[in-house]
């Protein structure tokens, strides 16, 4: 069975940096195609960023310059580096490696 496992989310201070991560465990990868999302209470859940198997990126206009999408593939694990932080940026965070989905990771950035 496929799991996607995150972790790196918390609670900091506007301005301040966070690295998400996401392994995959149960399948083994070559080349990760994946992204990060992430959902508002009361919103859509949306595109952050991805990476796909080439190694090109995509960015959501509103993160570009503050955010870096990264993977390790030979340790099944997708990165988001997340610096300069700002209140509108808290939300749950969900992974996506190829189908695969992860169960959601908060982050809150206070004022």
């Amino acid at each position: 069975q496929v799991q996607l496992v995150e972790s790196g989310g918390g609670l900091v201070q506007s301005g301040g940096s966070l690295r998400l991560s996401c392994t995959a465990s149960g399948i083994r990868f070559s080349l990760i195609s994946g992204g990060w999302y992430r959902q508002a209470p009361g919103k859509q859940r949306d595109l952050v960023a991805e990476i796909f198997s080439g190694g090109s990126t995509n960015y959501a206009n509103s993160v570009k310059g503050r955010f870096t999408i990264s993977r390790d593939s030979a340790r099944n694990t997708v990165y988001l580096q997340m610096n300069s932080l700002k209140p509108e940026d808290t939300a749950v965070y969900y992974c996506r490696i190829f189908d695969y989905w992860g169960q959601g990771t908060q982050v809150t950035v206070s004022s």
